[in-house]
């Protein structure tokens, strides 16, 4: 569909600042990624972002960080890792006005430095949110150990955006087949599962909480989730207003999961309002996720809200973008 000026907002978007890649390089799983040379990667700058951005009518984009993060069993190295990348992402989001915003990196594991580091970022760089991987260490995202976490950013009502990674048990369960295929969706679905189960979502109702590739599977296991989780006392008890209506609660992007049955699904489980646009840039090309989204029937109300108006609401600032 044809667009005079760029309006969409991309909530999907991924930051890769030169020095962090050159640093992860032998740990970075974006090296072995199916649908991106290491050349494209590599050559990410925010210019060039901008590029593919007004080719495909995107206002702006908000950067987070993609697996594997900067979590690797090292305090110090998480620190800063984390600091660097944020100071970077906020760089671009000044040199660029109204282009960029960005969820800043923590590493829930260090609950010391993630409490400072989520205060650094939206006190001093002005973060739109938080980015998290879906799992720690194969510790999903409900453990108890990350409940300081979120419990600060319940009180500052902060959105937190999460992308999925590999969870250790299941590497190389299919030969050959990389994470992206059916791992990362159903590892955001484990952490969602987490999340819910043990009373997270219920405890912290004022996250908004944004899953990346419209919510893993959720919407085709979420109707389940309820059925067996809600045979369990404290499972029950932990959602007081019942599993499947929590579950609703959350907000989804479109980032590669534009298909046919993968819309209808979101569109029959997520209210309208709580999908967002994502193109997964640079790990997927823009025009594939936009392609998909634009031959899917949508209505041109529902097309504005997923396009733009779902982000405004969530981040009002953006709305002279």
């Amino acid at each position: 569909m044809a667009r005079l000026t760029p309006r969409r907002i991309d909530m999907h978007h991924h930051f890769l600042p030169r020095a962090y890649m050159k640093e992860e390089q032998e740990r970075n799983a974006a090296y072995k990624h199916t649908g991106a040379s290491p050349e494209r990667l590599l050559s990410w700058t925010p210019a060039q972002a901008i590029e593919m951005m007004d080719e495909h009518c995107i206002a702006c984009a908000i950067g987070s960080v993609s697996t594997p993060g900067v979590w690797f069993g090292d305090i110090r190295a998480a620190r800063r890792l984390s600091r660097d990348w944020n100071e970077c992402a906020a760089r671009a989001v000044q040199d660029y006005p109204g282009r960029f915003g960005f969820f800043a990196v923590v590493a829930p594991p260090d609950t010391e430095g993630a409490l400072k580091e989520i205060e650094y970022a939206l006190d001093v760089l002005k973060a739109d949110g938080i980015g998290l991987l879906s799992n720690y260490e194969g510790k999903a995202l409900g453990d108890p150990a990350f409940m300081p976490v979120f419990e600060e950013l319940n009180r500052r009502k902060a959105v937190v955006y999460v992308h999925p990674t590999a969870h250790p048990c299941t590497s190389g369960l299919i030969p050959g087949l990389a994470p992206q295929g059916i791992e990362f969706p159903l590892d955001t679905t484990r952490t969602i599962t987490s999340l819910v189960l043990n009373g997270v979502l219920a405890r912290c109702p004022d996250i908004r909480f944004i899953f990346a590739h419209g919510g893993g599977v959720l919407p085709f296991l979420a109707a389940r989730i309820d059925h067996v989780g809600g045979r369990y006392k404290e499972f029950a008890a932990n959602n007081p207003d019942g599993i499947e209506a929590t579950l609703k609660r959350l907000y989804c992007d479109t980032a590669s999961a534009g298909s046919g049955p993968q819309l209808a699904a979101m569109l029959n489980f997520f209210p309208v309002s709580h999908i967002l646009f994502g193109s997964d840039y640079p790990f997927v090309e823009g025009s594939h996720s936009i392609d998909e989204l634009d031959a899917y029937p949508l209505t041109m109300a529902m097309r504005a809200a997923i396009d733009r108006e779902n982000a405004l609401a969530l981040f009002p600032r953006l709305k002279d973008v």
